[in-house]
């Protein structure tokens, strides 16, 4: 094999497990308690976005302004709402194909590492059982800078004391895709080419994807 990755660092929502659903219900309660609604489409804008600012381009799109205090409340309600749906997860929130991923480069010996901005990541793992797959943790409780910021990324290389140019990140948002690639990693993107189109390689989802389909996939691309 031509390429170098010995490393794969996954974002969790919408590329793992599937709580983007869990994301969008919190946040469609919270638009409706402040009087407008908010649709799946518009939902896209806040996928791998801080809190905070999904906040923002919420209240931007209900054109509300709202005082720092009704903020942090509105915050601390969407979070109420989520904790609560995903406090019932089981393995069953994990997304078609992740999990024999996971066990195949265990096997493979290629280190992987989470890289979310969540700060729910560790309820999540819990949940799902899928802690024991990954070498390393990086979530929303240790990163201060959102992507597309290159922050938890490279502190993900740094846990598995990998170069960042020997790890491969997988992304469903677009924000998350630049971060890799600000922080010098190869991509994958998981969704649509008209969202993702910046990434490396493309996959609609996890189910088939394995070792040795990502090692051709890379070792194809122009060096």
């Amino acid at each position: 094999m031509s390429h170098n990755i010995k490393g794969i660092i996954f974002d969790l929502d919408g590329v793992l497990v599937d709580t983007a659903r869990y994301h969008f219900q919190a946040w469609r309660q919270l638009a409706e308690s402040l009087g407008f609604s908010f649709t799946e489409e518009e939902n896209e804008r806040l996928k791998g976005v801080s809190r905070r600012a999904s906040l923002e381009i919420l209240l931007s799109m209900g054109k509300l302004t709202l005082s720092e205090d009704e903020k942090e409340s509105a915050m601390a309600s969407k979070n109420k709402n989520y904790v609560e749906m995903i406090g019932k997860m089981t393995p069953e929130g994990i997304l078609p194909g992740a999990l024999d991923l996971l066990k195949e480069l265990k096997q493979s010996g290629i280190k992987t590492a989470l890289g979310s901005a969540s700060k729910n990541a560790p309820l999540i793992l819990e949940r799902t059982g899928l802690a024991r797959y990954l070498d390393a943790v990086v979530d929303g409780n240790r990163t201060s800078r959102a992507k597309p910021d290159p922050e938890v990324f490279l502190l993900g290389a740094g846990d598995l004391k990998l170069e960042p140019g020997e790890c491969l990140v997988f992304e469903d948002a677009a924000a998350g895709i630049e971060a890799a690639q600000n922080a010098g990693m190869k991509t994958a993107g998981i969704g649509r080419k008209n969202q993702l189109n910046r990434a490396d390689i493309l996959f609609p989802n996890l189910q088939g994807v394995t070792w040795s389909v990502l090692s051709k996939k890379l070792s194809d691309l122009p060096r």
